[in-house]
């Protein structure tokens, strides 16, 4: 089994999820087009209806990381949201394939990424 250490504790590690969620869920809101943009058409529905809807989850789970009560819940639908934004994250780089090469990478850095947030969801709602 592989393990991943940690010098931050849950309570840290719910903080910074918080503060990168509430960031992002107001850009949702604020810019959505960029995020419109990289939902796969193979998902149902309109994009800038599932970005406020993913904007407003963000937000929500944001706030309910920082409250001691709903922690624990908090991160386990952190994790699973992570989760479920993985395709749009995936469609990013093949949207941007033919982009230069920065914009590739910035596209390919962000899959790795997703599963440190998703450890970190975890262990919030393991030992939140």
């Amino acid at each position: 089994m592989i393990t991943m250490k940690s010098r931050l504790n849950p309570l840290q590690l719910a903080r910074g999820l918080a503060v990168m969620l509430l960031g992002i869920g107001v850009l949702h809101f604020v810019a959505p087009k960029p995020f419109d943009e990289i939902i796969p058409e193979e998902i149902p529905g309109d994009p800038r209806t599932l970005t406020y809807l993913s904007g407003a989850a963000e937000i929500g789970l944001g706030a309910g990381l920082l409250v001691p009560r709903t922690r624990r819940l908090s991160g386990a639908l952190s994790a699973l949201l992570f989760l479920a934004v993985y395709p749009a994250n995936v469609n990013m780089v093949r949207l941007w394939w033919g982009k230069p090469l920065p914009y590739r990478i910035v596209a390919l850095a962000r899959l790795p990424l997703q599963f440190p947030m998703i450890w970190a969801a975890i262990r919030v709602a393991r030992e939140g």
